[in-house]
């Protein structure tokens, strides 16, 4: 089942193999919400309506989720528009070009991004088996395309969960088992990431593979349907401000009109809901403004339910809310949605037109310089979304400078990128790079920061003109494979400073291939190396015997060029054989998993080790941890989450215990919360006392604005960078981090690697006027010598979601350079 899967009416008859179409319970054998359906029934179901109505339905197969579960699209239209489906699309893509007389509109419906939510996958086959029976008329100028579940590995894991723990019948008691997921629930997928929040990032298979299918259509409307709180009534658009400048007024007041539809349909039926509240369209990363962002009406439906709901339950103000329930107000949004596209073709199709015309940004490119393989880690994003970009012109630029915040000139040459507005995907460039996204309510559902250049480490420079640039498939820049890899020579280096490296020495290890890193810079041959450089020594590695074979096969792969020198002697610095010359230990790595743990914390460390830097982990659970010798294991890692109560005196004693006696520890986020105080390790919270006395007069109406203060919603920070300590290797003086809260920590006696001074103004994003005074002159990362061993401390993530590479390397030089 690859590619487009049944599409019959392609290859054969449609009357060979016609069959009586079915209901989804007729099919099922079970009437639709009296059960949850796996994945795999709804495959089959959707195979039967294929088979069944191959003149009007294509089911392909767009990809595989980690676990090797298929992902499905369907395409749901006339027989004739079903006929001539690829002219509907190069028609409709003309718009792009400002061309083109498109004369159907596209709808995209995708359910069950959130495995728990999963109502979303009954509701899509009883939308599909209605569009096709009572509600075909829509079809005769509208192509559905349906996304029955996008994330199957999450999905099963809850409905599996479910099924083993439910009463029979299903016990509607909110107390009772089947309504308590335990930790690793199914809203994620398979590395417990929440793929409602890659559309942009694309770090996870299913988003790359979707995003491929998804830019072949560029839907008119895309609706994301979601679950809530059980006592949460159903939401739907218009959405909650803010909404990002980009966003038209059309896609603003076409939000309105599918809005009063839906609630034509839910008064009759006595239903509630509620619109305008909580769920804003700003973060880039979503099922509703990544379309937006590309030209759709893009929109979050959310039914109250979620994991807790189960089959049935009783909610807070004691109504019993089924899965019948959530079935049929999902259903009713679904065709409400088809309904208005189809009465509005005209006028959704000549404003997606203007989307792509009528645009005239402030910044016209933007400008990036800097490591190599952070540049090309950008490109192959860019790539991924279709983003075209290009190779500069030697000359200049200038423009605002994203280190300085001022406007600057600055020269640039062949090796800077040039990402220009002026493309197809102009509005996705502006809201991705732009330096600070403009806010219009800090009140926010999401992170307020993500500009690109800070992500990725880059100089940049956002330039109100146009930049001339060239679009080569030819520019490459990594070196040759394998060059200068001498099989007499002394010693072969590398210079550290990115992922590359860092996949490049886990891959070195795993051979067995033993490997030194300077820890004072160096230079021989008249060539200069920076601090954490790789010295690959040949007498190191004298007692394997197809050494050079293994390094030239590796070095290969990652695309690595290595410099051969033939002696230990250098011209300045530090020889090979000093103590300043260190070898790196092939460490053991555990990480805690399960109880205190953040399943997304958790899934970006797992995710970062398996997929990125592709180096082996040991998972402990926390129901286990206590049974476990930590001493098998040279490094723990403690991902962020929730550690009281679990962190008790006799487990911290152990975990000090094991750290003096040479263990390494990494604490990250609120796993610093359970290590530190009187009992815990040397790192203290920042103390701060704010002014109050007027709390208590607050108005109640304004008291969540009010809180706003003392948060940070997602804003990125300038820090100061100690590059001399082992922990920062590879980086400048300078980084910038995305900050998530408002934990805050006093700085080290020692070890204070990354840190803020006083200068405590967001660079990007929201941060309250509160939480500013507290966070100055605050640690970031650092290391803390505790005995024999060392506890890294990150406050900050730099896995977070997995797409800020720029904070990468510190966490490979937490695990392999700092000793």
């Amino acid at each position: 089942m690859k590619r487009f899967l049944l599409s019959l009416s392609l290859i054969f008859t449609t009357s060979i193999f016609s069959q009586e179409l079915q209901s989804p319970s007729e099919f099922l054998g079970y009437d639709l919400g009296t059960q949850f359906s796996r994945h795999h029934e709804v495959v089959d179901y959707y195979e039967h309506i294929a088979k069944s109505e191959g003149a009007r339905v294509k089911l392909m197969e767009y990809g595989q989720t980690y676990e090797r579960r298929p992902l499905v699209l369907a395409f749901v239209s006339s027989a004739e528009n079903l006929a001539n489906l690829e002219s509907i699309r190069q028609e409709h893509l003309k718009a792009l070009e400002g061309e083109g007389n498109a004369s159907k509109a596209i709808v995209w419906l995708s359910y069950n991004v959130h495995g728990n939510e999963s109502v979303g996958t009954e509701a899509a086959m009883k939308t599909i088996y209605e569009l096709l029976t009572q509600k075909s008329g829509y079809l005769e100028n509208t192509v559905v395309i349906i996304d029955p579940c996008m994330n199957p590995d999450g999905r099963d894991r809850y409905i599996n969960w479910y099924n083993q723990y439910k009463n029979t019948p299903y016990q509607v008691d909110p107390n009772s088992k089947e309504h308590h997921e335990g930790w690793l629930s199914g809203r994620s997928n398979h590395y417990m990431f929440d793929l409602n929040r890659d559309w942009a990032w694309l770090t996870q298979a299913e988003s790359q593979q979707r995003i491929k299918e998804y830019n072949k259509w560029l839907p008119h409307v895309h609706v994301d349907f979601h679950e809530q709180g059980v006592n949460n009534p159903y939401y739907f658009a218009p959405a909650a401000e803010p909404y990002h400048e980009v966003i038209t007024d059309f896609q603003r007041n076409f939000q309105e009109t599918i809005g009063r539809n839906h609630a034509k349909y839910f008064d009759a039926n006595g239903w509630f809901y509620f619109t305008k509240e909580v769920f804003d369209l700003f973060y880039p990363s979503y099922g509703d403004t990544y379309p937006t962002y590309n030209g759709a009406v893009g929109m979050t439906y959310e039914q109250g339910g979620s994991g807790r709901a189960g089959l049935g339950i009783i909610t807070g103000i004691g109504d019993t809310l089924t899965l019948k329930d959530r079935i049929a107000h999902h259903f009713t949004t679904g065709l409400s949605t088809v309904e208005v596209a189809s009465k509005n073709v005209e006028k959704l199709t000549s404003e997606f037109k203007k989307f792509y015309k009528d645009r005239d940004f402030k910044y016209k490119s933007y400008v990036l310089s800097g490591n190599p393989d952070h540049i090309n880690a950008l490109e192959n994003l860019l790539a991924n979304h279709e983003i075209v970009y290009g190779r500069a012109k030697k000359g200049t630029v200038k423009g605002f400078n994203y280190a300085s915040r001022t406007t600057k000139s600055r020269n640039i040459d062949d090796n800077s990128l040039v990402v220009s507005t002026d493309q197809a995907k102009g509005t996705m460039v502006k809201v991705l790079f732009e330096p600070n996204a403009k806010l219009s309510d800090s009140l926010t559902y999401d992170i307020t920061a993500w500009s690109l250049p800070y992500a990725y480490g880059l100089d940049a420079t956002a330039s109100l003109s146009n930049v001339p640039y060239e679009v080569t498939d030819e520019w490459n820049m990594y070196p040759p494979k394998g060059a200068n890899i001498h099989e007499g020579a002394y010693a072969h280096i590398l210079e550290w400073n990115s992922m590359r490296d860092a996949r490049f020495l886990a891959d070195l290890l795993q051979n067995d291939i033993r490997v030194r890193t300077a820890y004072a810079p160096f230079s021989i041959n008249g060539q200069s190396f920076a601090r954490g450089s790789l010295i690959i020594v040949s007498s190191d590695n004298a007692e394997k015997k197809d050494f050079i074979e293994v390094l030239s096969t590796v070095a290969h792969k990652h695309h690595t060029l290595l410099t051969p020198t033939n002696t230990g002697y250098v011209d300045s610095g530090k020889d090979f054989g000093s103590r300043y010359v260190q070898m790196i230990k092939k460490p053991k790595v555990a990480i805690l998993a399960g109880g205190p743990t953040s399943t997304l914390r958790f899934g970006e460390i797992w995710h970062f080790f398996e997929r990125q830097l592709h180096y082996p982990l040991t998972v402990i659970d926390a129901d286990y941890v206590d049974r476990v010798n930590l001493d098998e294991y040279d490094i723990f890692v403690l991902p962020g989450g929730r550690y009281s109560p679990f962190m008790n005196e006799d487990r911290l004693k152990a975990i000090k215990n094991w750290v003096q006696h040479g263990g390494k520890l990494i604490a990250m986020g609120g796993a610093i919360k359970g290590i530190d105080g009187e009992n815990g390790f040397g790192i203290k919270q920042k103390e701060y006392t704010k002014d109050s006395s007027d709390a208590n007069l607050m108005p109640h109406k304004d008291l969540q604005r009010e809180s706003m203060k003392n948060a940070i919603t997602g804003a990125i920070f300038e820090t100061k960078v100690d590059n001399t300590h082992p922990l920062a290797y590879g980086y400048g003086n300078q980084y910038f981090s995305l900050k998530l809260g408002s934990d805050t920590y006093d700085y080290l006696p020692h070890g204070n690697t990354v840190y803020l001074e006083n200068k405590t103004k967001p660079v990007s994003g929201f941060a309250g006027s509160e939480i500013q005074k507290k966070i100055g002159k605050s640690l970031v990362f650092g290391v803390e010598k505790y005995g024999r061993g060392r506890v890294v401390y990150m406050v900050d993530n730099p896995l977070f979601r997995g797409f800020w590479e720029n904070g990468k390397l510190f966490f490979a030089n937490a695990l392999f350079m700092v000793n």
